[in-house]
């Protein structure tokens, strides 16, 4: 089969790889589309290599075709699935354990299924298990305007919480305000700081960090859990301990692509019993970008560098 995978330079091409071997509880999935996620950007700089066991090539989340299923499975050949992964996305076939699979909502394309298992595992990891966000409460939401944005979003607003949200443009404080954020906060223009001064926070989803975490920790609401996942501010900041203290804070790091297996596949589980039915009435929607063939992939890397998106980045490789 082929994969999209790095060159000596390492710029992506089109090459000829082994075919994935299933183990046991694994299933073969054709893939028609993948979507991008910024751990692709991390992983092409060297910066972020797979899990063991996963492909060398990126892609955390698929969707297509089921091509073999190991008996006893759920799953069964010819079914339409997407799937969340450790790697191996950027690929015609990939061999993905039975628990890290989901069905397609009813509705949805394969294109529109490929944006889905990353960032809505994400959002309900970090805000359901990591930070309990319970209705009624109000939720901070780093990079509104992003595929995980839009999905934590739609996933707090499902759970009944308040959503302030930043954004870095006029037309993506358009975008999340038309997804349902309550606050919106332009971080060219507006006072964080301030805005949660005026409303206070109970959690934050933070992919930002750097200096501005520790500026704004101490303003969370007592009891504040604060969820960091990424670090795209940077990796220094100073917090007042006292704070913590006085007030009960918790600082909280997550990452997905770490968990076991177990982990995930108890995640995806959650997903399918508390959110797949509000894709499928239409309560929560993916929101796609732009879809590219892969042959396109250097393409779709820079739209995401640029942070020209509002939404999910996803390239095909079969009509779907």
């Amino acid at each position: 089969m082929q994969a999209m995978i790095f060159d000596a330079k390492r710029d992506f091409c089109w090459h000829i790889v082994p075919e994935p071997q299933c183990g046991p509880g694994e299933v073969l999935l054709e893939i028609h589309a993948t979507a991008l996620n910024r751990a692709d950007l991390l992983q092409r700089a060297g910066k972020y290599p797979p899990p063991p066991g996963w492909p060398d090539w990126p892609g955390l989340e698929a969707a297509g075709v089921i091509l073999q299923a190991p008996a006893g499975s759920r799953w069964q050949k010819g079914e339409r699935a997407c799937a969340l992964l450790g790697g191996g996305g950027y690929a015609e076939r990939v061999a993905v354990p039975e628990e890290l699979l989901l069905p397609v909502p009813q509705g949805l394309s394969l294109t529109e299924a490929a944006a889905l298992p990353e960032v809505f595992a994400t959002s309900y990891l970090n805000l359901v298990l990591e930070a309990d966000l319970q209705a009624g409460e109000t939720v901070l939401i780093q990079a509104g305007a992003s595929g995980l944005g839009l999905a934590a979003i739609q996933t707090a607003k499902a759970l009944g919480a308040t959503v302030m949200t930043t954004v870095g443009s006029a037309a993506k404080a358009e975008a999340v305000r038309q997804i349902g954020a309550d606050i919106i906060i332009n971080r060219h223009t507006d006072d964080l700081g301030a805005a949660m001064d005026t409303h206070p926070v109970n959690v934050v989803l933070d992919c930002v960090g750097g200096p501005a975490l520790g500026e704004n920790f101490s303003r969370l609401a007592r009891g504040g859990r604060w969820v960091l996942i990424a670090t795209l501010g940077g990796e220094q900041s100073q917090v007042s301990l006292r704070s913590v203290l006085s007030r009960g804070l918790r600082l909280i790091g997550s990452t997905l692509r770490s968990r076991s297996n177990t982990v995930k596949g108890q995640v995806l589980a959650a997903l399918e019993q508390k959110i797949w039915p509000l894709l499928e009435d239409k309560s929560i929607r993916p929101v796609i970008h732009r879809v590219l063939p892969i042959q396109e992939v250097h393409e779709a890397h820079r739209i995401l560098a640029d942070n020209e998106n509002i939404g999910k980045v996803v390239l095909t490789l079969k009509d779907s």
